[in-house]
């Protein structure tokens, strides 16, 4: 499943990026598509709250050709979470990047640098209810009865 996404996210990229120019997907941008499916996914942690898509992109485009630099951001307000993705075309272009910019300094803050790893299927799950607790002048404590045992 997480495959099919990875493939849909590139063509959605592709479309988006090359239909300002004619409309229509070229065979690089497939190409493209395919080659960063082989490259390297940085995690940028420690971002400054200035920190936006492209001074993230500009700050690691030293290193080789980025796909796509992204400050993630939280859905309600829209400031930044103090982190971010760096996708390289090249596995090498992502190695030297992370040796070089880990604990660097970029927009006043230490960042740092590591391989991003694919989040696990399943949700997180939420804490449990509040189940039972306290006493009940009909059933004592825990909320239960004693006939319900």
């Amino acid at each position: 499943m997480a495959f099919c996404n990875r493939i849909g996210s590139l063509f959605r990229l592709g479309i988006s990026q090359n239909a300002s120019s004619n409309g229509q997907i070229s065979m690089t941008s497939v190409l493209n598509a395919i080659r960063y499916m082989s490259s390297s996914k940085l995690f940028i942690g420690g971002l400054s709250y200035g920190t936006d898509d492209q001074s993230l992109k500009d700050a690691f485009s030293a290193f080789g050709d980025v796909v796509e630099a992204r400050v993630i951001t939280d859905r309600d307000t829209g400031r930044s979470r103090g982190f971010g993705f760096v996708n390289f075309t090249s596995e090498e272009s992502a190695s030297s990047a992370l040796s070089s910019m880990d604990g660097q300094d970029l927009d006043g803050r230490n960042i740092r640098v590591s391989y991003a790893t694919e989040r696990s299927q399943g949700g997180g799950g939420g804490g449990g209810g509040g189940f039972g607790g306290g006493y009940r002048r009909d059933s004592g404590y825990g909320g239960r009865g004693s006939d319900e045992f």
